[in-house]
């Protein structure tokens, strides 16, 4: 085997210096210069993007939130978890739990035995946390790259959505988060689930809230990822608005980005929460979401998204587009998977309310 891997290596060097080759070497030349400069430059702008200095006023509003497991709510967390959790949080800008209620199935409904502690833990947080507020975290996975999954462009699934949402109020929670994923850019029946929760959840005077994919951080870069790869990741800068003005929250997953370098990490979120502060409305809150957790695959590499550069990349974004906003904050994914470190970057990076 690697005498003939030998003799094949030879007859490629052979086949590269033939003159004949001449002009297939410069074509592959030019392609590869043409894959290189572009991803060496946009490289250089997030790195540029990431530096600078941090602007006065760009830090902890009191509308931050952070996604909580399923445990808090089937009876794996006691009173000793809430106490020990009301501790950490103390003195941060948490305002918002999203905790796991769900998942829906697939036809939209919610069995209620997904969620039997949940009036144990809303009753704990408003009485030990005064002000911090209980949201139900539903999600489905969406029939949108795959044949099963939750269909959105059935009425009966959405209004089945709906009815859980009702289901979920009804329970006491008070308000609900809605990710579903992958959900792709310009998808009318997203809207229009949204139009009709919205109605809900303002009947009902409580918040209604989404997790949201990154924005293309090149034009109509959701559209080439389609088609090259069926799964287009990104949202366009103009879906993002319309979601952001449908809903009182908006929250953006920017984490999974597959950046190799803390830097370039933190240049992508800055330049992501510039781009969601430049559509979201002004009645909307926006959070830009935290990586407390580590992975190390093609899409998330522990080293480089890290709690500190995240932080640092909102409060740069933040600083050059927006800095008096008033209705922003960040959300914090995950709670069970969170480190020491990840809260310490967390308080020291974004601050406490005593601080703002």
């Amino acid at each position: 085997m690697r005498a003939q891997l030998r003799g094949f290596g030879r007859t490629l060097i052979r086949v590269w210096r033939a003159p004949r080759a001449r002009w297939p070497k410069r074509v592959a030349l030019a392609l590869a210069v043409l894959l290189a400069v572009p991803a060496i430059t946009g490289a250089v702008a997030l790195r540029l993007t990431y530096a600078g200095d941090l602007q006065d006023g760009t830090r902890t509003r009191g509308k931050d939130a952070i996604w909580l497991g399923h445990a808090w709510v089937d009876g794996r967390k006691k009173d000793a978890d809430l106490d020990a959790f009301a501790q950490r949080i103390r003195g941060t800008g948490i305002r918002d739990l999203y905790v796991h209620a769900g998942p829906l199935e697939h036809d939209g409904t919610l069995p209620t035995a997904r969620y039997p502690r949940a009036q144990w833990l809303i009753d704990a947080v408003h009485r030990e946390i005064p002000g911090v507020r209980v949201h139900a975290w539903l999600g489905d996975k969406l029939a949108t790259e795959t044949p099963d999954g939750l269909r959105l462009e059935r009425a009966a699934s959405r209004a089945a959505v709906v009815g859980s949402a009702r289901q979920i109020l009804d329970a006491d929670f008070d308000g609900v988060h809605f990710d579903l994923e992958p959900l792709h850019s310009d998808d009318r029946d997203y809207l229009s689930l949204l139009d009709d929760l919205r109605a809900l959840t303002r009947a009902r005077a409580v918040p209604l809230s989404v997790a949201a994919h990154q924005i293309d951080p090149l034009p109509a870069l959701h559209s080439v990822a389609d088609a090259l790869t069926g799964h287009p990741k990104w949202w366009s800068q103009a879906f993002f608005a319309q979601v952001a003005r449908r809903v009182d929250q908006i929250a953006v997953m920017s984490y999974d980005t597959a950046m190799p370098l803390e830097s370039l990490y933190g240049g992508y979120v800055a330049q992501q929460t510039t781009l969601a502060l430049e559509v979201t409305p002004e009645g909307t809150d926006l959070l830009m979401g935290l990586p407390f957790y580590y992975e190390d695959d093609l899409s998330h590499h522990g080293h480089a998204e890290t709690v500190a550069a995240a932080v640092r990349g909102v409060r740069l974004g933040l600083g050059r587009t927006d800095r008096d906003r008033d209705r922003f904050g960040v959300a914090i994914y995950v709670d069970f998977a969170a480190t020491e470190q990840d809260w310490t970057s967390y308080r020291d990076g974004w601050g406490r309310l005593d601080e703002a």
